[in-house]
C-alpha cells in the first residue's frame, strides 16, 4: 500500500549539482526525479511557496495555505539544500519550518460527513542534496578516521525545528567510535538525514524506516513549534 508523501523544499535553490540534461538544475529538478520514482498508487504533495510573503500571515493564515497539502499525507520528505535557508531572515518568516511544524502536529479536522478526525504526526526524512561540486559535506560528511566509517552531521546551520528533531531519541546513549567521537544508531533521530544518492536508489526503504519511527514516536522528544 502506498503512502501519501508531502515534499518540503526550496524550489528555486540552484546551489545544487546539475542533473544530467538539466542545466541549470534547481531543487525542483530533484523533486521531479523523485516524483517519477513514486508508484502510481502514491501521491506527492508539493510545497511551492517561494513567491509568497509570510509577513502578512499569522499562524492561522499559514495553516490555511498548508492544511490541504499536509493534513492528508503520512510522510514528509524535506529536501536539504545549501541555499534552503535565507540568511538574516527569521525561521518563522520562511516556509520550510512551518511545513515541518504542521507535519509533526496532530491536527483535528472534520471529514466530509462532519465527523471529527485527527491526523497523526507525519513520518519524516531529511534528504541531503549534493552541492555544486557533488559533495554532501556541507551537511553530511564521512569520518574516514574511524573503523566504522560513520557519518558526521553538520547541522548547526539548519532550521531549528529540523535540527531539534535530530538525535532526539530518549533513553539511548551513543557509543564511542575508535577516535573518541559519539556514534548514534540510525533510529536516533526522528528526522533522519540521508544522502540523495542513497535515498533515490531505494526510497521505499527509507520511507518504511520513517513510518516505523512514527509508529514509535513516543520514544522521541519532538519539537513541533516554530520559534517566533
Amino acid at each position: 500500500m502506498g503512502h501519501k508523501i508531502f515534499v518540503s523544499y526550496k524550489y528555486a535553490d540552484d546551489q545544487v549539482e546539475n542533473l544530467p540534461g538539466i542545466w541549470p538544475t534547481t531543487v525542483r529538478g530533484y523533486v521531479d526525479v523523485f516524483e517519477r520514482k513514486i508508484d502510481a498508487s502514491d501521491n506527492i504533495y508539493k510545497g511551492e511557496h517561494d513567491g509568497e510573503d509570510l509577513r502578512k500571515l499569522n499562524k492561522d493564515g499559514i495553516w490555511e495555505h498548508l492544511k490541504d497539502k499536509i493534513y492528508d499525507s503520512s510522510v514528509t520528505v524535506v529536501f536539504i539544500s545549501p541555499g534552503m535557508k535565507e540568511q538574516g531572515k527569521a525561521d518563522c518568516k520562511q516556509w520550510i519550518p512551518w511545513e515541518v511544524s504542521y507535519s509533526l502536529k496532530e491536527t483535528a479536522r472534520r471529514d466530509k460527513n462532519g465527523n471529527p478526525v485527527t491526523s497523526k504526526s507525519n513520518a519524516m526524512i531529511a534528504v541531503v542534496l549534493p552541492d555544486k561540486e557533488g559533495s554532501y559535506t556541507y551537511c553530511l560528511g564521512s569520518c574516514s578516521l574511524c573503523s566504522v566509517n560513520c557519518l558526521n552531521y553538520n547541522i548547526y546551520w539548519l532550521f531549528d525545528i529540523i535540527k531539534s528533531n535530530m538525535f532526539n531519541i530518549k533513553d539511548i546513549r551513543p557509543k564511542e567510535c575508535g577516535i573518541g567521537r559519539n556514534v548514534w544508531p540510525n533510529n536516533a533521530s526522528y528526522i533522519r538525514a540521508v544522502r540523495w544518492d542513497d535515498f533515490i536508489r531505494n526510497y521505499q526503504h527509507y520511507v518504511e524506516e520513517a513510518i516505523d519511527r512514527r509508529d514509535n514516536i513516543d520514544n522521541y522528544d519532538i519539537k513541533k513549534e516554530v520559534d517566533e
